[in-house]
């Protein structure tokens, strides 16, 4: 059998490229896939899962405590039975070309997938923005070999920082290539039902959000007036004459 495609395999993914794939147009062949089943094909009955966490380290699958790399096989057998982790992209080479790939991680897209709903459960409002912010420039790091920069040394302790409070469940129900989020719990999480409600006014008066608009919505209103005065509205002025039917 003649192989058109190009592959490399860890315990983390396959890629494919190649072949077929040289076209972005074309869909990938199902043989091609050897990992996942297609999500066509895969149960019809959903399976529920439970991560546990610890300061952001996967530690257990429904209460049972595993090590990382048994962690993620076990991950990598569950995703791979439902059809999940199938990634089609068009990639920027760190050389300025672009190429077409696919790639199948099906234990790493559950795990991401976990991971990221424990931190919106967990990480203040700003931690969380800085920190998207930052994973484009770590992943461009990481995707272009600078691993043992003292940049990414220096990012790894930001991050390692921000995952102190990162401990607690993710439920999630796998079915036919997706990995549903279902439930998450914490016993550091920043959520709370009771401020939750808007209906107390002792944890929330709605009379507070009148001044919070003015304020924020200030700066729009000065650069409006300024335009209108030097005659650089783009927009038609209302007309507020009184009209009479």
């Amino acid at each position: 059998m003649v192989k058109i495609y190009s592959r490399d395999r860890n315990i983390w993914h396959i890629s494919h490229e190649g072949g077929v794939l040289e076209d972005p147009w074309n869909e990938p062949e199902e043989e091609m896939y050897t990992l996942t089943a297609s999500p066509e094909a895969a149960p019809a009955q959903a399976e529920q899962v439970v991560l546990g966490f610890k300061s952001g380290v996967p530690v257990a699958i429904n209460g049972q405590q595993l090590g990382l790399l048994e962690l993620l096989q076990k991950l990598n057998e569950l995703g791979s039975r439902h059809g999940i982790g199938r990634i089609d992209l068009v990639e920027n080479r760190l050389v300025g070309m672009k190429s077409h790939g696919v790639y199948e991680t099906p234990g790493g897209t559950i795990l991401q997938t976990a991971h990221r709903e424990l931190e919106l459960l967990t990480l203040d409002r700003e931690t969380l923005h800085y920190k998207d912010r930052l994973a484009l420039d770590y992943a461009d790091l990481v995707y272009n070999g600078r691993w043992w920069t003292p940049l990414k040394q220096h990012l790894d302790r930001f991050v390692q920082s921000t995952q102190a409070n990162v401990t607690g469940e993710v439920r999630l129900k796998l079915y036919k290539g997706q990995a549903i989020v279902v439930g998450r719990r914490s016993p550091v999480s920043l959520y709370r039902e009771d401020f939750a409600t808007f209906g107390e006014e002792d944890v929330y008066d709605q009379r507070d959000a009148e001044g919070f608009i003015h304020l924020y919505g200030l700066p729009l209103k000065v650069e409006a007036l300024v335009a209108t005065e030097e005659g650089n509205s783009r927009e038609r002025q209302p007309d507020y004459t009184f009209k009479r039917d």
